[in-house]
């Protein structure tokens, strides 16, 4: 009988059956997000470009706007935005899912507290903010910080090469005379980095036996 998360002990040994298996329905599940990302989008074209996004992205500094730290990452200003996040974010969360659908799932909701209420509080307050690039950047700051803390060298090349890949967007981290939110970047980065400390795997330790001449006991 195996102990709660051994099967994801399984998953996490590169090269295994349960690997492979566990990316492959890691990425089955990302490619499905996707097509939710293009219909909101073309609701949004359908009801005038930029309804959506105003009702629900984030406007720093104003309660109206605070409701978009949950739905601003589902919103995008037009296809080319969306196209650019899509493959990344397809990538990224591949590989952050493969890791633990419950790890996965809470790491996701820190990065979006976590980057979100950051614009919020340090925004531009004259922009609204959409998109889910933060999430995209949380991921890879989340596999590359689980590099150092689970000291998985697979994570942390996966990281590293999805970064060389998409070099030139690191640069979006900085402030930038492009409309885009540089905070919610590198808030994503942060937030990525915070819930792959919080989340990271911890092996149980196994009981003590009675017969092992090393074992200490403890009077109660």
């Amino acid at each position: 009988m195996g102990y709660p998360g051994a099967q994801d002990e399984a998953a996490a040994k590169v090269g295994t059956e349960a690997f492979f298996a566990s990316i492959g329905r890691a990425f089955v599940a990302m490619c499905a997000v996707v097509p939710v990302l293009f219909l909101i989008e073309a609701i949004d074209i359908g009801l005038g470009a930029g309804r959506l996004d105003v009702a629900g992205g984030i406007i720093p500094r104003r309660l109206d706007g605070l409701d978009g730290v949950l739905f601003s990452p589902f919103l995008h200003a037009g296809w080319d935005h969306l196209y650019g996040n899509s493959v990344p974010l397809i990538l990224v969360g591949t590989f952050a899912l493969a890791g633990g659908t419950r790890r996965f799932l809470w790491s996701t909701l820190v990065i979006v507290l976590v980057s979100g209420f950051g614009v919020w509080l340090v925004g531009d307050p004259s922009s609204v903010v959409v998109g889910a690039s933060g999430v995209v950047f949380g991921y890879l700051g989340l596999l590359f910080a689980r590099g150092f803390v689970e000291r998985s060298w697979w994570n942390l090349g996966v990281a590293a090469f999805i970064g060389l890949l998409y070099w030139y967007q690191i640069y979006n981290i900085l402030p930038t005379d492009q409309p885009v939110s540089w905070q919610g970047h590198l808030l994503g980065l942060l937030g990525g980095v915070v819930a792959a400390i919080a989340f990271r795997r911890r092996r149980p330790r196994p009981a003590a036996s009675l017969y092992d001449p090393d074992a200490t006991l403890t009077d109660i």
